[in-house]
């Protein structure tokens, strides 16, 4: 049997339990550079935590998937945040998920638009990259460093994940 789960927009607001949005609307801005350049300030947590933990910037290059999106599989990392800013302005999708005592809850589905990006904390289960529609290049923020900083969970029964009609 297959679940059903339809994405929403994303806000600052409805996903704030599971991460920050990268946005500059309504983020804490000056000026800097003689006034010439607007700094958005602080738009999210990095975490990197372990043995050698260092902060990677990497260009992820996804494809998307067909819809709705078969979803089988969630992972985390515990060891450090993971952020993800479109380089195009296309939209995308953000699944996550609570940790529950038997592992990840029922996934909630974000459509990302094209000039938002998400950070995911640490520990915090989600689904891979997800363009919709066309191939989008990601700047990602992650951790490097020594020790395993990938869980994956296996769900028992799918989850199909749809775009709003």
């Amino acid at each position: 049997m297959t679940r059903l789960i339809t994405a929403r927009p994303l806000t600052r607001e409805n996903f704030a339990p599971f991460g920050d949005v990268i946005e500059s609307g309504g983020a804490h801005h000056y000026p800097i550079n003689g006034g010439r350049c607007e700094r958005y300030h602080d738009l999210a947590r990095v975490e990197a935590a372990g043995d050698h933990a260092r902060v990677l910037i990497s260009i992820f290059k996804g494809t998307p998937y067909d819809l709705p999106l078969r979803l089988s599989t969630v992972e985390r990392h515990p060891l450090g945040s993971q952020a993800f800013m479109p380089l195009q302005p296309r939209p995308w999708l953000a699944i996550v998920c609570h940790d529950t005592p038997s592992g990840p809850g029922e996934p909630h589905a974000f459509i990302v638009a094209g000039h938002q990006g998400v950070n995911y904390p640490r520990n915090l289960w989600h689904a891979v990259l997800t363009p919709i529609g066309a191939p989008q290049d990601f700047l990602v923020v992650d951790r490097g460093g020594d020790g395993t900083n990938l869980e994956e969970f296996s769900f028992p029964e799918p989850y199909d994940i749809r775009l709003p009609e």
